[in-house]
């Protein structure tokens, strides 16, 4: 073999690795846009929002979720969801019944099957203790193998350990603007499916997997979610449920996506927030991806999840 016929030295073969390189990890400034481009951010006149990064996330000051929530403050707190994807409330003693009335000034709230249950069925109870961590979480986003994923979810910590038990969140729509036109051109339009099985068939056995198999068969999406109330384009696949893009060989589909998921890893679209006794978190299950930190093993943390009924993506 020439040293022109090596691959490792050929100059047009190390140009397509770069190149190869540069479409997995994009470099330099990126965009960072926290609403569509051309809305400007308004004042909140009920509350402070004390934004917590440049795209996702923010604490809302001055609001007790104890007390009875006007519809004007719920329409407040509706449009800080929408702005930063996710909003964090402090200091809030609230209950379990109470958590489940403020989540249905949002809509119907819907049950997991695959979840351990609280009190209620709506209730999804996260409870590890101390025996050895089992698995660690995943980006995702929730229940998009459902024919009309959760709108949002509202999460509790129940108990919260000495340290670490974060739990990190991904701003979808930064992740879209982004990406590269040649992979926007190639997942415009595309349809992906979302199965259930792949997710959960780590902790179910062989019968229960063909059951559930059978009542939550494979559903299609498409790749890039127009969000139905701010309009932003939305990348809208998930490690944990996405198993193919339609239309695509195997190969390039497992490539593509490999591709996509690693977008929710890039810090400038994240934010990390740290939980404290009272804390509260809503978010908005359309724009997002998040992450539950497992690292507090052996110190207990028990957190409860209301989610509210969504609609079919587009």
């Amino acid at each position: 073999m020439t040293i022109a016929e090596n691959p490792t030295t050929n100059p047009e073969t190390r140009l397509r690795d770069a190149r190869t390189v540069d479409e997995a990890v994009v470099e330099g400034p990126r965009t960072l846009r926290r609403l569509a481009e051309g809305q400007e951010s308004a004042p909140y006149r009920l509350f402070e929002a004390r934004p917590l990064g440049p795209v996702v996330g923010a604490e809302i000051h001055g609001v007790d979720l104890r007390e009875e929530i006007s519809e004007e403050l719920r329409a407040e707190i509706h449009r800080a969801l929408l702005e930063f994807k996710v909003v964090f409330f402090r200091d809030q003693p609230i209950t379990s019944d109470r958590q489940q009335q403020i989540a249905r000034m949002w809509g119907e709230l819907e049950t997991n099957p695959f979840i351990d249950q609280g009190d209620d069925a709506v209730i999804a109870r996260f409870a590890k203790g101390k025996m050895p961590p089992s698995y660690e979480n995943v980006w995702h986003t929730d229940v998009t193998w459902r024919r009309e994923p959760a709108l949002g979810a509202i999460l509790r910590l129940v108990e919260v350990p000495p340290q670490g038990g974060d739990t990190m969140w991904a701003d979808m729509a930064a992740a879209y603007d982004n990406l590269s036109e040649d992979v926007k051109a190639r997942i415009d339009g595309a349809v992906a499916e979302h199965d259930v099985i792949p997710g959960f068939a780590r902790f179910l056995d062989r019968e229960r997997l063909l059951e559930w198999q059978d009542r939550f068969p494979p559903v299609h999406h498409p790749v890039v979610r127009t969000h139905p109330e701010t309009g932003r384009k939305t990348l809208f696949v998930n490690v944990s449920f996405t198993t193919r893009i339609l239309g695509m060989e195997r190969e390039e589909s497992d490539a593509l996506l490999r591709h996509l998921f690693q977008q929710a890893h890039v810090p400038e679209y994240q934010v990390r927030f740290r939980w404290e006794k009272n804390s509260i978190a809503f978010w908005d299950n359309r724009a997002t991806q998040h992450y539950a930190v497992n690292d507090y093993h052996p110190h207990p943390r028990v957190a409860e999840r209301v989610a509210i009924v969504g609609d079919r993506p587009y």
